[in-house]
């Protein structure tokens, strides 16, 4: 459809849908309106809440093993069960928005996922912190997918990179103050404290969510549960010639990062550094670069392209993890720095690139990317567990390196794709203005 048909059109097309339930006019929210802001905001919010109670534990990882007893690669299953199950749920939680809607599963997710952080603080042993922490992880299989779609469905194309980088930026703001939160409380209270307080916050983001958030124009509701369709809808995502190149990437891009952050406390307790919790937590304060990135990414995505500047991100990240291998702090924190910066360029753009390059069932393709993404986390930041055990800093950063040259080359792939549909455009352009 034409851009300047979508543009300014009200809800009295919306009668007409698709195949997959959506508007075949849709009603687009433009760059710079009130509409747009308030999703935006709202959008900010919901990755906020998200990212801060997901990866909250992460700079309490040291600390678990110290009071529970526990090996570092068993501590990171307070992350990793919540990783996990999130990445199932959210599989879900796609085919559920189909037939209840975005809005509304994604308030229930927020509220659930912090009443489960509260729940977890307040867990008489390892165990019940670790059925609280996996339960947290399925309820907030609601937000990241649902998220996704509503945005692809909701903003204009030509505005979607700068939306999809905001929400991005958002993630990156929560998973910042939930780390960084976590260790200053911890110290001055206790990490059972701590994690209370965050549900609260948590609790707080969602009802400032949902009293932001407009309701869908552009999403029409498929009643009842037809296995059948999600089937089909995902199927048809998994044999696209590119999609899967973009989950990978996810999958790929994800496992380095978390792998990175999980074991980087480990080292920085131990000597030469002796670093305590809140210097730990401080060092998370690089999000900030993340958050900058992340919408930075997005419109640099809208004016130069995708591929170009996914590739860029997965070589910042890469460079990242090569100067963590300094012996000086301040190279190891820089190292840190570049890779976040690498990381939120490229899941800003390949999560941007999803709800554009899936035609139909925005929502099953983005359940699908953050899939492979979540399971990155899951799997392979345990996996970097055994890495960190059997040769140290080293190994850690040779995993990771890894990770992210099968992700940049997955990134060359996309941009020749890319390329190619850009010729043909240009083909069909100058074939219609021959007379």
């Amino acid at each position: 459809m034409d851009a300047r048909q979508g543009h300014g059109l009200t809800a009295e097309f919306l009668g007409s849908v698709g195949e997959d339930g959506a508007p075949a006019r849709p009603a687009w929210t433009e760059r710079g309106t009130p509409a747009y802001r308030r999703i935006s905001a709202a959008l900010f919010l919901a990755g906020f809440a998200t990212f801060s109670l997901l990866y909250c534990v992460q700079p309490l990882l040291p600390a678990f093993t110290e009071d529970f007893g526990v090996s570092p690669a068993e501590s990171s299953l307070a992350l990793a069960l919540s990783t996990g199950l999130l990445a199932l749920a959210i599989l879900a939680a796609g085919a559920l928005s189909q037939a209840v809607g975005r809005r509304g599963l994604m308030f229930a997710s927020l509220c659930g996922a912090a009443l489960c952080n509260i729940a977890a603080g307040l867990a008489p042993g390892w165990h019940g912190l670790l059925i609280a922490r996996a339960l947290e992880g399925l309820a907030l299989g609601g937000v990241p997918a649902v998220a996704m779609a509503y945005l692809a469905e909701e903003i204009h194309p030509r505005s979607l990179g700068l939306a999809m980088g905001l929400y991005v930026a958002g993630n990156a703001f929560g998973g910042m103050i939930g780390r960084v939160g976590i260790g200053a409380l911890t110290e001055l209270t206790s990490w059972r404290m701590a994690l209370i307080v965050l549900g609260g916050l948590g609790l707080a983001a969602a009802l400032g969510f949902i009293a932001l958030l407009p309701a869908s124009r552009n999403f029409a509701p498929r009643p009842g549960f037809d296995p059948k369709y999600h089937l089909r809808a995902w199927g048809g995502h998994l044999a696209h010639g590119g999609l899967p190149l973009l989950f990978l990437i996810g999958f790929l891009a994800m496992g380095a990062f978390v792998t990175v952050y999980n074991y980087a406390g480990f080292r920085l307790t131990a000597p030469p550094y002796g670093l305590g919790e809140t210097a730990i937590s401080l060092i998370f304060t690089v999000y900030l670069f993340g958050i900058a990135a992340s919408s930075a990414a997005g419109a640099l995505a809208d004016r130069l392209g995708r591929g170009p500047v996914l590739m860029a991100g997965t070589l910042v990240a890469a460079a990242g993890v090569a100067l963590t291998l300094a012996h000086a702090l301040a190279g190891v924190i820089a190292g840190i720095v570049v890779l976040t910066i690498g990381f939120f360029m490229t899941h800003a753009v390949a999560s941007g690139w999803v709800g554009r390059m899936a035609a139909t069932a925005k929502g099953h393709a983005a359940s699908l990317y953050l899939l492979a993404y979540y399971l990155g986390s899951s799997v392979m930041g345990s996996v970097g567990g055994w890495f960190w055990s059997g040769g140290g800093w080293w190994a850690v950063a040779a995993f990771a390196g890894a990770m992210l040259a099968a992700a940049l080359a997955a990134a060359v792939r996309l941009r020749g794709i890319e390329r190619g549909a850009e010729r043909r455009t240009d083909r069909v352009t100058v074939s219609s203005k021959e007379p």
